[in-house]
């Protein structure tokens, strides 16, 4: 059973960072680029950040560039969102996404999300 589970969401004063987590299993994670995605209240799903199969390219939105770093270890296997100098802009649910680039499985999988809330 494919499946991405996210954790370490909460709430943090501005200026604070949280680590978020993406757990796959059932499927060859290193098969797979990962992306983060967030999406606040009312509005649509954005992207974050990107990071290749191996972790040897990575790629930010600009409001999140210099303050967030993705990172994976394919042998854990885990996706992670270091998130510093949060805003209260960055409040949003993230969520974790897979897209399969080689070998079998299948072709995309999607976390339930973590809560990120930014606030005083």
């Amino acid at each position: 059973q494919v499946q991405l589970v996210e954790s370490g969401g909460g709430l943090v004063q501005p200026g604070g960072s949280l680590r978020l987590s993406c757990v796959a299993s059932g499927f060859t994670f290193s098969n797979y680029q990962m992306r983060w995605y967030r999406q606040a209240p009312g509005q649509e799903r954005l992207q974050v950040a990107f990071i290749s199969r191996l972790g040897l390219t990575t790629v930010y939105a600009d409001s999140v560039k210099g303050r967030f770093i993705i990172s994976r270890d394919n042998t854990k296997p885990t996706m992670y969102l270091q998130m510093n100098d949060l805003k209260p802009e960055d409040t949003a649910v993230y969520f974790c996404s897979a897209e399969r680039v080689r070998g079998s499985g299948p072709e995309y999988a999607w976390g339930q999300g973590t809560q990120v809330t930014v606030s005083s």
